[in-house]
């Protein structure tokens, strides 16, 4: 007969030592055993903190997940200011193409679109905050008369992203600078002042 694992007791965290744990615990069990994985319980264990410590923190299991996805991608991905709209749009889609690269980073865009039924009420929020950070580099190229003064901010971003989400999601094609650069500059022409 087996006898069930012994399982640690927690450690004592707390604050943002607490919240970095919890948080990185989550974005390893979102990335290996998706939404089904990450529950409060498993999250718990792998960060070494009490379940009740994360209710507290987060409410929800739904909560806790996008704050791991967000925190996650929003540290992968800062938003450059080079003085160049064209510099900023490929230092941001070149380390977006970098971390869809990875086993992670197509486990989390995937999660960011995999139906689910607790957190559809809170995934356009989640993408369109994503997009506002985004959509910066393009105001300020629109500021500095880089592009035309009509150029509408968030279909520029998704004009670029949304091949590169294409390929992780459906074809698996590779991504690359070559392909970044084509993206951007294809992009930014359509914008540019006449």
């Amino acid at each position: 007969m087996n006898s069930p694992e012994p399982v640690a007791p927690p450690l004592r965290r707390r604050g943002e030592r607490m919240r970095r744990a919890v948080l990185a615990s989550a974005v390893e069990l979102l990335s290996s055993q998706g939404l089904a994985g990450a529950t409060v319980g498993a999250v718990a264990r792998a960060a070494g903190v009490h379940e009740t410590s994360v209710y507290r923190r987060w409410g929800t299991r739904e909560n806790l997940i996008l704050d791991a996805l967000t925190t996650e991608l929003d540290a992968a991905l800062p938003v450059p200011d080079t003085g160049r709209v064209r510099d900023d749009l490929l230092a941001f889609f070149s380390a977006l193409a970098r971390l869809l690269a990875t086993a992670q980073g197509r486990a989390l865009l995937r999660l960011s679109v995999e139906r689910d039924d607790t957190l559809e009420d809170r995934r356009g929020p989640y993408w369109s905050e994503r997009l506002d950070r985004a959509v910066v580099m393009v105001r300020r190229g629109v500021e500095r008369g880089e592009l035309a003064s009509d150029t509408d901010p968030g279909l520029l971003i998704e004009a670029v992203s949304g091949p590169l989400f294409v390929r992780v999601l459906l074809s698996g094609a590779p991504l690359d600078d070559v392909l970044v650069h084509g993206l951007v500059d294809l992009a930014l022409d359509g914008a540019r002042p006449r």
